[in-house]
């Protein structure tokens, strides 16, 4: 199944929803940087997370989220637009601890808790919108649950989730953001409440073939929800050639010239995507050219 983003409301408008499938996107962010399992959970977690926030946005906007919590995982960084695209990483992917006392991946120690999470959007204003709230979990469901109804001022509950396979590959991946709306009757608070004290976890529901029309219904009450927009979403990174280029032109000519006669080339590598780009001493010479 490819994976993809729904939106929905739920109990006649009183409830905004979001689900998401993201077993290849967190897949392609694992090959890329050869993510450790726990490392994978953790930056899995937050890249489905950025892509429903970033649900939220409109056109061109965009926003990075950073966590940085103080664990052997270090910094955490996801950027997502509206139009279902994502691309992160971890400072450190080679984390990896047993499991916790529940069987699960130790996100919590990974991440740690002594820190912030951070959320920047980019709509296209002069200044930047910038929340910003301390870790309460580590776990990140709840603390992206924090970062709403706090930062956000709006009553949410968000469930993220990875299963990782035996040989690293991402084995399932996903979560779903669900939101009161102002005027919310007391009786559709209390029916959500009990859904989710009793729901399978995320993670479990995707590897089961559920997709994120029947999370919703699982999350939310099957009769209860209308969709109102699918798309599809996906790993993708911005970087290019071309813009390393433009990078290396910033530089200056001296600057060049001075790689040119220490190293003979140049070599650029996007922390996002982990892609290399190598430029030669005839590349290097041709921007210098380029600069007279």
């Amino acid at each position: 199944m490819e994976d993809y983003l729904v939106k929905a409301l739920a109990y006649n408008g009183q409830v905004r929803a979001y689900a998401v499938s993201t077993t290849k996107t967190v897949g392609e962010a694992q090959r890329r940087h050869y993510t450790w399992p726990t490392a994978s959970a953790a930056l899995g977690r937050s890249m489905s997370a950025g892509l429903m926030l970033g649900a939220m946005l409109k056109g061109e906007e965009r926003l990075t989220i950073k966590i940085e919590g103080g664990g052997p995982l270090g910094v955490i960084l996801v950027d997502a637009n509206a139009k279902g695209q994502v691309r992160g990483y971890v400072a450190n992917p080679q984390t990896h601890f047993d499991l916790n006392e529940h069987g699960k991946l130790d996100v919590r120690r990974a991440v740690g808790t002594d820190g912030m999470l951070s959320v920047v959007k980019d709509i296209g204003l002069r200044d930047y919108f910038t929340g910003q709230v301390p870790l309460v979990s580590g776990e990140l469901g709840e603390d992206f649950t924090y970062y709403l109804v706090t930062s956000e001022q709006v009553p949410s509950s968000v469930g993220v989730g990875v299963l990782v396979n035996p040989d690293n590959t991402i084995l399932a991946a996903g979560g779903f953001v669900v939101q009161l709306m102002p005027g919310v009757e007391d009786e559709t608070i209390t029916a959500i409440e009990e859904r989710l004290k009793t729901i399978t976890p995320i993670s479990k529901m995707i590897q089961q073939g559920l997709t994120p029309e029947q999370i919703l219904d699982e999350v939310l009450g099957e009769g209860n929800v209308r969709l109102l927009e699918k798309m599809p979403v996906q790993f993708k990174c911005e970087c290019s050639r071309e813009r390393i280029s433009n990078t290396l032109v910033s530089l200056g000519k001296d600057e060049i010239q001075d790689m040119i006669v220490t190293d003979g080339k140049a070599e650029a590598q996007c922390h996002f995507c982990n892609e290399t780009y190598h430029f030669s001493k005839e590349d290097l010479e041709s921007i210098i050219e380029e600069l007279k």
